[in-house]
């Protein structure tokens, strides 16, 4: 039986991802609402890490450990992990918490869900991402007039991903729906490997604190 447990993301493509993975990883649903992000708890539609320090969150920490849970916190490590480390984990003095934290991509590097995504791909797939890099590349040659500064600005890596699965799916509105960060079907092993080694990081601390 796993733990009693409560799983703070930092917006719904973080929530749908790690809804699935779970699933995948112990043949089982997650309890309802023991996934959330972080505006959720306060009926706010986006979330974001500042927000874990909203008094829904403190509140449902802190009762969640009174009853012997535990509380795991799955951020984007953005553009300096350390620095994002060390900011969240000064939390749980400052406010009186208790979770066990990682920082996606693999709880090391500087990135977010979306550098984890474009590393768990089915292989067969690479080429769509090849023609994506050489799309960025040669945006960045362009010199557009009356467009200052130069070089063009590169899509974001949501972009990329969103462009990824529109390349993979059909014409219908209900293969488009399922490009959108909360309808994607990450066990679909046609677009990703949730077997792979990049994704073991993650794989170890889920089963460490829930198994």
């Amino acid at each position: 039986m796993k733990k009693r447990f409560q799983i703070f993301v930092e917006g719904d493509a973080d929530k749908k991802f790690l809804s699935d993975y779970y699933h995948h990883l112990f043949s089982e649903n997650a309890p309802k609402n023991c996934i959330t992000h972080t505006g959720e708890l306060s009926n706010e539609k986006t979330g974001g890490y500042r927000k874990l320090l909203d008094e829904a969150n403190l509140l449902n920490m802190r009762s969640n450990i009174a009853n012997g849970g535990v509380n795991l916190v799955i951020f984007d490590a953005d553009e300096d992990f350390e620095t994002r480390r060390k900011e969240l984990l000064a939390y749980k003095e400052e406010y009186g918490v208790e979770f066990e934290l990682f920082l996606l991509p693999n709880n090391k590097d500087a990135g977010e869900l979306e550098n984890l995504l474009e590393n768990i791909i089915n292989p067969n797939n690479r080429p769509i991402f090849d023609c994506w890099e050489n799309y960025e590349q040669e945006l960045v040659k362009l010199d557009i007039p009356g467009r200052t500064p130069p070089p063009l600005t590169t899509p974001a890596k949501k972009t990329k991903i969103y462009g990824y699965l529109e390349a993979l799916l059909g014409e219908s509105k209900s293969q488009k729906k399922m490009i959108k960060e909360a309808e994607r079907k990450y066990e679909n092993p046609l677009h990703w490997n949730l077997d792979a080694e990049y994704l073991k990081p993650l794989k170890e601390f889920l089963e460490m604190h829930l198994g």
